[in-house]
């Protein structure tokens, strides 16, 4: 008899293998593995799960389907809460909200609800189950701002209630953060990415690429001239942030947006495609977020020796647990309690080291985590090629430039209300990235809810 107090382990990718290749680490369960570990599930009748889930997945209802082989029937339980199960399931932090109150983890393991999640939305995937869309239309026309996780499932959630939605992207391809953001050996585009997109359009939703919102178009031309009768921005926060050090600028510095967009977007690590990049043979990622580390594994994939330079401790590493154990095991080194001061440049304006200094954590600052403090006559050098940047992002200020009403806080971030997305403008909501600055996906996607909520309410006169 299996052991209850532990997980159905997940097959993985040997690291010596998967460090010189873009394909999926995580192998995910089978049917058995996934009905066995669904088997560990207690089925709470006052589930705590489902309060850590940012978009109330009924979590104990689809593992008792996945428990009883039902599994069509278990993604409609899924689908009634999120539009995009196979990206939550690879992507979403559960360790930190589902599974974190998950009862059997007070004396064992907490239950694999992620991986139960991806593996139910791979099934569907494969077996082309369709979502359950609205009978007829309601007549209310409705645009959604940006194809990210918020975008998405904002507009999913209100295809559901017969809205008429289009959703307006900038870029050629859609999916926002989730093409260009996430590498594929996390989250695979073709597989996963595009299908789920996909059952969104199934819902009705009218997609239209290279529309920039401010640029193309406002918000106010949306609502007076093509009678969109609310608006919804889901543009994220694309825009880097950097430290401001002497030689930021030199060749071979990058943000990890660049650098990862160049990657995953244009496919610059696939030789069939002309979309070259600096790679860098020795690099070093400044940052210990998940952004750090998908930069880090993308260089260390494409060639490089690569360090995580950050200035706290492993203790306050801000990315996932699993993220940083994939990291070491595939190769990357971490130089913790260390911070840079100066980019080194070469003669001919290249990248060509970095000056750093050693130090030591002080009393806790505003984010509640131990201040990190120098240590004097501790800098020392280090030999590089390439620095990239991984130092957070703000949303980029043009949506809200060209808004009549927008208002904005210091951070660039839209100012919304948390329950329904209501900006200061009438008819005009807001969530994700665009209004909390660089978060999850799922809290993307919690908001993208809340604004489907917040319009629903506004168009039926509540």
């Amino acid at each position: 008899m299996a052991d209850v107090l532990k997980r159905v382990p997940v097959r993985e990718q040997d690291p010596k293998v998967r460090a010189g290749n873009f394909e999926e680490v995580c192998y995910g369960y089978n049917k058995e593995e996934a009905m066995e570990e669904a088997a560990r599930c207690l089925n709470c009748k006052n589930a705590k799960c489902i309060l850590g889930c940012p978009v109330a997945i009924n979590i104990p209802g689809f593992i008792s389907k996945v428990k009883d082989g039902d599994m069509e029937g278990a993604y409609k339980v899924i689908g009634e809460s999120s539009a995009l199960p196979a990206i939550c399931g690879r992507v979403c932090p559960q360790e930190s909200q589902c599974e974190c109150k998950c009862i059997r983890g007070v004396k064992g393991e907490p239950v694999s609800i992620g991986k139960l999640e991806r593996f139910v939305a791979d099934y569907a995937l494969e077996h082309d189950i369709k979502p359950a869309k609205a009978e007829k239309t309601n007549g209310h026309k409705v645009a959604v701002i940006g194809s990210g996780p918020s975008g998405l499932t904002c507009a999913g959630d209100l295809a559901k209630l017969g809205y008429e939605v289009t959703v307006f992207e900038a870029l050629h391809e859609l999916g926002g953060v989730l093409v260009y953001g996430i590498p594929e050996f996390r989250l695979p585009k073709e597989k996963v990415v595009k299908k789920e997109i996909e059952k969104v359009r199934e819902l009705g939703v009218k997609f239209e690429t290279n529309v920039v919102i401010g640029k193309s178009t406002t918000i106010d031309q949306l609502m007076e001239e093509e009678d969109f009768e609310a608006v919804f921005i889901g543009s994220g926060a694309g825009l880097p942030m950097f430290m401001g050090i002497p030689g930021e600028t030199a060749n071979g510095g990058f943000s990890a947006n660049e650098y990862l967009t160049r990657s995953n977007l244009m496919k610059a690590f696939d030789e069939n495609y002309d979309t070259p990049i600096a790679a860098g043979k020795k690099v070093a990622v400044i940052g210990g977020g998940n952004v750090a580390m998908d930069a880090a594994r993308t260089a260390l994939r494409l060639g490089a020796e690569v360090h995580i330079v950050y200035r706290r401790s492993e203790a306050e590493l801000p990315a996932r647990v699993e993220e940083v154990h994939h990291a070491k095991e595939e190769g990357v080194i971490f130089n913790l309690l260390t911070n840079p001061t100066e980019i080194l440049v070469d003669d001919n304006g290249w990248v060509r080291g970095m000056k750093v200094i050693r130090m030591e954590l002080g009393e806790p600052d505003a984010s509640g985590r131990r201040r990190p403090v120098p240590i004097p006559d501790s800098e020392f050098e280090m030999e590089l090629d390439t620095v990239i940047m991984s130092l957070g992002t703000s949303p980029n200020p043009l949506i809200a430039s060209t808004t009549e009403g927008l208002e904005t806080n210091r951070r660039r971030c839209i100012v919304a209300e948390e329950e329904n997305g209501q900006t200061s403008k009438a008819a005009v909501y807001a969530g994700g990235d665009a209004v909390t600055g660089a978060a999850t996906v799922i809290l993307a996607m919690g908001a993208g809810k809340a604004g489907a909520k917040g319009i629903h309410e506004y168009l039926s006169g509540k």
